[in-house]
């Protein structure tokens, strides 16, 4: 049977609001709202004076019981900002690398979630501002250190993240063109995700490869969303079929029936 999975992605601001307010509390209350297994957060906040010099990435994850990984794009002597991915499941760290920036430095993180017999490979970034920036950037991702290194037929694969890239860029037909958008996976029409007070643009995606449905997916606009970050959280709902590897080693053949595995 597939696996059923809820994995958000939200640029949190570094935990700024609409309101100019600093909470890192109410961006967990946000996440509580959309009870996800697993997070992915850009613009997270370790160590940096404007923000009180706290650990977002893990403040956050206590709030919500998790564990969280961080990867700093930025990192300035004690002053880091960057991308994390939260869970409560069991979680490695595969990879953690700058990708070609000019303007601000941005990065990726990749983290492999156990899911029972699967093995969801979770990518996470925030691209850049300019057209030609992004380019090179969703390039690399798909390059052999990346995605272009992923057997899809013996792994489960999801890129999520703000990509600063609406549906007719370059940069988003380039991963499209790979992966598909779960947004135009799901019954419901796509919505945008910024800014969050009165959303205009689709800037936040969910990407997932092969062996991934889309059960739902919605962008959160719960009155407190509009308020905690710029940005809008995205919630998809997948769906993890198995791969005939694991279909099989569940197999137990009745003694002496000679059962063959499944086609």
């Amino acid at each position: 049977m597939p696996r059923a999975i809820r994995l958000l992605t939200y640029n949190v601001h570094s935990c700024f609001g609409t309101d100019r307010r600093l909470d890192p509390a109410r961006i967990g209350e946000v996440i509580r709202e959309c009870a996800p297994d697993i997070i992915a957060l850009q613009e997270v906040d370790v160590g940096r004076a404007r923000s009180g010099g706290m650990d977002q990435a893990q403040m956050i994850a206590a709030h919500l019981r998790m564990e969280a990984q961080f990867h700093p794009a930025l990192h300035l002597e004690e002053e880091r900002y960057g991308d994390a991915v939260l869970t409560a499941l069991p979680m490695r760290l595969v990879k953690a690398e700058a990708l070609p920036s000019s303007g601000e430095p941005r990065g990726a993180l990749w983290v492999e979630v156990d899911i029972g017999h699967l093995k969801l490979q979770v990518i996470v970034t925030h691209l850049g501002l300019r057209g030609a920036e992004r380019i090179r950037q969703a390039t690399a991702l798909l390059g052999p250190g990346w995605l272009g290194g992923i057997r899809q037929s013996e792994s489960r694969v999801v890129l999520a993240g703000d990509l600063n890239a609406v549906a007719r860029s370059s940069a988003y037909r380039a991963l499209a063109g790979h992966l598909r958008d779960a947004q135009l996976l799901s019954n419901a029409r796509p919505r945008p995700t910024f800014p969050s007070r009165l959303p205009l643009l689709r800037l936040d995606h969910v990407f997932v490869g092969d062996g991934i449905g889309v059960k739902a997916c919605r962008v959160h606009d719960s009155p407190l969303a509009r308020s905690a970050s710029d940005h809008l959280p995205l919630l998809v709902e997948l769906e993890l079929q198995p791969h005939r590897r694991s279909i099989e080693k569940d197999i137990v053949p009745t003694y002496g029936s000679g059962a063959p595995p499944l086609p």
